[in-house]
């Protein structure tokens, strides 16, 4: 049986199969170390596995459901049976449903809030105590420029977004003086499936800033935690779209995202069963023009 003091240190990464998950494990498989990747997927988990290898640092691996109640023990479990201890811990795991609140199904968006919010919390309350108390290691958390607004038609997701980036402030607020560092990083649009699968390449918004790619993330998220910062958000667009965001009024910022998420072709939040395009869209469109059907 091994003892405590003989456990190794490891980078966690949750949601370690692909993505931006996959892509901070690489970077951190370069300190030669052991990396933990827990995710769903086991042809993602192969993969990724293969590039840490080839990066220099020892790879595991964990097929694990992360929205199962036991997630945390299971992983621990894991851990101790390869004689590791969780050091770092990266909560990439997460996704997003674009539509109107009313039409998308709603198993599909409480399971926002069970992966994006709830699995990310337990996780890190469960792993923290045991970092503070050997003073050392800590927890890098993928936000999202989505967090710093709220998001018509894709409402769940930047709420998600917005509560990693304040529970992450705040841990890292709280945890100064322990040796443990919490780090929150906030991108904008990165060249991922996520956009195919969560529709947000579908809208104006996320069309209208520049992607940057996930290795790009990567490198910037994992130097930013080893430097001890609070908050990385990388990219200059990235930036400004944060700073647009704190400063323009909610009157102006909710209606001007709202269009440039809604697609025409997309079911009308009224509940019609109509596309917005023929329906609230027409009447939106008939309003602007006036009863001379000018538009002022």
């Amino acid at each position: 049986m091994i003892s405590h003091d003989e456990f190794r240190p490891a980078v966690v990464v949750i949601g370690g199969s692909g993505g931006i998950g996959r892509a901070i494990a690489g970077v951190a498989a370069r300190e030669r170390g052991a990396v933990v990747l827990v995710a769903r997927s086991p042809e993602g988990l192969a993969a990724a596995a293969s590039e840490v290898r080839e990066a220099g640092g020892e790879a595991f691996t964990l097929e694990l459901d992360l929205v199962a109640g036991d997630a945390p023990t299971r992983l621990e479990g894991f851990l101790s049976a390869h004689g590791l201890v969780c050091d770092v811990l990266v909560n990439s795991a997460g996704y997003g449903l674009r539509g109107a609140t009313t039409a998308l199904p709603v198993d599909g968006q409480l399971g926002i809030i069970d992966l994006n919010i709830h699995s990310l919390t337990e996780l890190t309350l469960h792993f923290l105590p045991g970092m503070v108390a050997r003073r050392r290691g800590g927890v890098l958390n993928l936000s999202s420029v989505a967090g710093f607004l709220p998001g018509p038609y894709m409402a769940l997701y930047f709420a998600s977004k917005g509560f990693v980036r304040f529970f992450s402030e705040a841990l890292h607020q709280e945890l100064r003086r322990t040796g443990v560092t919490v780090t929150c990083v906030a991108p904008g649009p990165v060249s991922t499936e996520f956009l195919a699968r969560s529709g947000a390449n579908q809208t104006v918004l996320f069309n209208v800033l520049p992607k940057v790619d996930a290795e790009y993330v990567a490198e910037r998220a994992w130097r930013g935690f080893k430097s001890g910062r609070r908050l990385v958000v990388p990219g200059i667009s990235a930036k400004l779209a944060a700073l647009a965001a704190s400063l323009l009024p909610s009157a102006a910022l909710l209606p001007l995202v709202g269009r440039l998420q809604r697609g025409g072709n997309d079911q009308c939040p009224c509940g019609s069963g109509m596309k917005f395009k023929k329906c609230c869209g027409t009447r939106q469109i008939q309003l602007r023009r006036g009863p001379r059907g000018i538009i002022p």
